[in-house]
């Protein structure tokens, strides 16, 4: 049985690295006295995720592109299910990062089958919106896993969340292998060995690729800071426990979600060119609005610029990913893969530089929602802006 539309499949399949990523947050605390480490380094199991996550799209991409859309997801879904279980069997910090590894590893195989499944099957233009909706079911996760799993924590301990991570890799496994159907254009180029520098050389000279794919990592970069700084600024400066910033994090990802669905809908009506430069000037001008109201020692003085800021990120995600990848129907794996390393691994970088950098949460933040304003202004030609025709 196959689906006349695999996009609930796909979405389906985006939602794996989140889960990983926000739903045991609750259960930090119990894991590190479980496991008899500090809480700080069960939070490395973080960064970790994020490292192989990014790194193991080089690998993913080309996977694809050689072998198919439905075996890496499939192969995926296993991998995360086998890793899931080691994860909540874990006895020591060892075996649990190493999980985690392997975790980020099976998800972002996921992640690459379906940003190339989406560009496979709705070609170069109709993938744009798509991607803006795998988005919001992304943001979905952030808004109901922390209280899922401080629940499942609460009943059952912390090896809940991940024998949920398990049972759903289960269902999904089940799902796609009815289901899924296998997307990958018969044109495909998938010849030569699967780790090559000329295998991604050809995706990044291609200017739109270029310009999208680093509008797509700075936008990132901004969710990941507000990410990162959130609890600083909420839970450290301004003495909000835990319930309470919990409830300003699912404020800020249901807007999300709302502005995700919408923005498709929206960047039709306007145009692209105008909905990407609004996108960058709405977002910098909250940057501007974060940095003056940083002396108002008031949750809503530091969330309000981030709830226009992410309305900002969903129209640049509405664009970006899909014109990022508008030129390749011939190699939709690898230049998802390459994308996704940009998002993740390159926004992870940026944000690492400002946290090195001795400026406050705020105004690090700040200077992030400037950043993609700043690239469209040093890069942004007319011919970047404008819809690049599909290569052959």
């Amino acid at each position: 049985m196959r689906l006349t539309n695999p996009l609930p499949l796909f979405m389906m399949m985006v939602l794996f690295s989140p889960l990983a990523i926000d739903i045991f947050l609750p259960a930090i605390p119990q894991m590190a006295e479980a496991l008899s480490v500090p809480v700080s380094w069960v939070q490395q199991s973080l960064p970790m995720f994020m490292l192989s996550f990014g790194i193991g799209q080089l690998l993913a991409g080309p996977l694809a592109d050689r072998y198919g859309r439905r075996p890496v997801a499939l192969t995926g879904t296993l991998l995360y299910i086998l890793t899931s279980s080691m994860a909540a069997l874990a006895s020591d910090y060892a075996l649990l990062m190493a999980a985690r590894l392997g975790q980020g590893f099976s998800a972002c195989a996921l992640s690459v089958a379906a940003f190339a499944g989406v560009r496979d099957f709705f070609g170069a233009e109709r993938s744009k919106p798509m991607f803006s909706y795998l988005n919001g079911v992304i943001c979905i996760v952030p808004a109901a896993a922390p209280l899922l799993g401080g629940l499942l924590t609460h009943w059952w301990g912390w090896t809940a969340n991940f024998w949920f991570m398990a049972g759903y890799g289960v269902l999904v496994s089940a799902v796609l292998w009815l289901m899924l159907p296998e997307t990958r254009p018969d044109n495909t180029r998938s010849e030569g060995r699967l780790l090559s520098w000329s295998r991604y050389a050809s995706v990044l000279e291609v200017e739109t690729f270029r310009f999208h794919a680093v509008l797509a990592l700075l936008g990132m970069a901004m969710i990941i800071g507000y990410v990162a700084q959130s609890p600083t600024r909420l839970m450290v400066e301004l003495g909000l426990d835990a319930r309470s910033y919990a409830i300003w994090f699912g404020v800020n990802a249901v807007i999300n979600i709302m502005a995700a669905f919408a923005a498709p809908k929206v960047v039709g009506w306007m145009g692209q060119k105008r909905a990407l430069w609004f996108g960058v000037v709405l977002m910098a001008l909250a940057g501007m609005a974060e940095f003056a109201l940083r002396g108002l020692m008031t949750p809503i003085a530091f969330m309000g610029p981030v709830f226009v800021a992410s309305v900002a990120f969903s129209f640049l995600i509405a664009i970006c990913a899909g014109s990022a990848l508008a030129p390749f129907g011939d190699r939709a794996g690898t230049a998802s893969a390459l994308l996704g390393l940009f998002q993740m691994t390159g926004a992870a970088i940026v944000v690492g530089l400002f946290g090195a950098s001795g400026l406050s949460a705020v105004e690090q933040l700040s200077l992030m929602m400037a950043l993609p304003l700043v690239w469209v202004l040093l890069r942004g030609r007319r011919q970047q802006l404008e819809p690049q025709p599909e290569a052959a």
